[in-house]
């Protein structure tokens, strides 16, 4: 979900495991040369989706990354698809609340410029938490922790899973 802190998080991430990290909706400005703003704008919600579904097939194919996707790729069936084929998922767990007081002041997140953009949070959030489930092989809370030490425990979750599997 947005505010969880899947950029933050999974750039401290990929240096704690040596791999490469690649934002998503980056990725997707810099081919399109204009903010996903921009593209939300100019070709509505669907023409970023689909733009998106273009730019992750491409990305999920590449090996030892972590790639942050955007809150609603899950939202897409061949999004949750190739995220769950090709590689080990973690959904990034927060609260409504903790996810406004991360957001309230950001301007940016064009599903948020509403007049009640708290409530839009939690309505984005009950209906995407079924689609981030059915994704994960791995849930991680968030919630309050310093970035670092969520690193660090997120770090050691992956690599007993990935052991496991």
């Amino acid at each position: 979900m947005m505010g969880a802190g899947k950029t933050t998080i999974g750039r401290s991430l990929a240096k704690e495991l040596g791999r490469g990290f690649i934002d998503l909706d980056q990725a997707l400005e810099a081919r399109c040369g204009v903010p996903v703003t921009v593209i939300f704008d100019i070709e509505g919600e669907a023409g970023f989706r689909k733009r998106e579904t273009q730019l992750l097939e491409e990305l999920s194919r590449q090996p030892r990354i972590v790639l942050a996707t955007g809150g609603g790729a899950v939202l897409v069936d061949e999004n949750r698809a190739y995220l769950k084929e090709r590689g080990t998922v973690v959904y990034l767990r927060a609260e409504a609340d903790e996810l406004y007081r991360r957001l309230a002041r950001d301007r940016q997140r064009p599903l948020l410029q509403t007049a009640d953009p708290r409530a839009r949070l939690a309505e984005l959030l009950a209906l995407r938490t079924p689609l981030y489930e059915e994704v994960a092989h791995l849930a991680f809370d968030t919630g309050t922790l310093p970035v670092l030490q969520a690193v660090t425990r997120l770090a050691a979750q992956l690599k007993a899973y990935e052991e496991k599997t």
